[in-house]
């Protein structure tokens, strides 16, 4: 599987099933090698990647993340293979534990320890047995990493990590974890605006979907971040260190800066200056083509 350096990543759920399928065709026609998709309370993501990768060629489909709490490990390895052999080995499996607010709150469920609980999932992933035609390459796992925990389960039981909603500094920490040979995925949020108090004022209502979520705090401050800055839809402080924003060049330096500190891949998640979330925002993925 060749991931490429730049990848997309972005929720499909607002739109019908052809206008994603449109969507995924024009990410690849655009040069992108990986669209990145998520599972919250919306689609099936296998059922979803299923329906992108008959709808392209080329581009590698991959879940940003697939949350381990709403299937049974070997249905997982099924769904992955199932998806790895149709496609020529275009799909990538991403993997997280969610946060407990949505485990508990919205589904009901029990939520245990965060590395315990992905590494039980992995080994019983890896006993299930498969008896389908298999695909022609051993498909790959990455899993949400941000702590050194994780990171390090990510390292010795994974091909690599997908951190989301971090930075540069994030990245140096993650690789001098990860070693040299694992695949470092980082997700960036880019606002194609050069003025910082409009693309802060985009920033923040984004943001504030991810502030309540401990998973995501807990990394903040382990960076360095204070509570102070986590409040009020984040300060300015943590929106710029967060967020890519500026003019394409400015935005290709923060991309840069990942690279430099260790990413392997980089997919890029533009925020629409129209304020709409789920309108993606084709003038940034432009710019910005590899």
């Amino acid at each position: 599987m060749e991931l490429g350096k730049l990848g997309v990543w972005y929720f499909t759920d607002g739109m019908p099933a052809p206008a994603a399928a449109a969507t995924a065709k024009r990410i690849e026609d655009l040069g992108y090698s990986t669209f990145w998709i998520p599972e919250t309370v919306g689609r099936n993501p296998f059922v979803h990647a299923s329906w992108l990768l008959a709808n392209t060629t080329k581009l590698v489909i991959a879940t940003g993340i697939a949350n381990i709490y709403h299937r049974e490990p070997g249905v997982t390895m099924a769904a992955q293979k199932t998806l790895a052999e149709q496609s020529g080995n275009r799909f990538l499996l991403g993997l997280g534990v969610s946060h407990k607010p949505m485990v508990e709150g919205v589904r009901g469920l029990s939520y245990g320890a965060p590395v315990p609980t992905m590494r039980s999932y992995l080994e019983k992933m890896a006993a299930s047995p498969y008896t389908a035609v298999p695909p022609s390459e051993e498909p790959q796992t990455v899993i949400a990493a941000l702590g050194p925990q994780m990171l390090k389960l990510a390292r010795d039981r994974c091909a690599g990590a997908h951190p989301y909603f971090s930075s540069p500094d994030h990245t140096a920490m993650a690789r001098e974890i990860l070693g040299p040979d694992s695949w470092l995925c980082v997700e960036q949020k880019v606002i194609l605006e050069p003025d910082p108090a409009k693309a802060r004022a985009l920033a923040r209502p984004v943001a504030s979907i991810y502030l309540g979520l401990p998973n995501y705090r807990n990394n903040w401050l382990r960076m360095g971040l204070t509570e102070a800055d986590l409040e009020n839809g984040g300060s300015d402080r943590f929106i710029d260190s967060t967020f890519a924003w500026g003019t394409a060049s400015q935005i290709e330096a923060r991309l840069k800066a990942h690279f430099d500190a260790g990413a392997s891949h980089v997919c890029i998640q533009p925020v629409n200056p129209n304020g709409k979330f789920g309108d993606l925002h084709w003038e940034a993925l432009e710019a910005l083509r590899p």
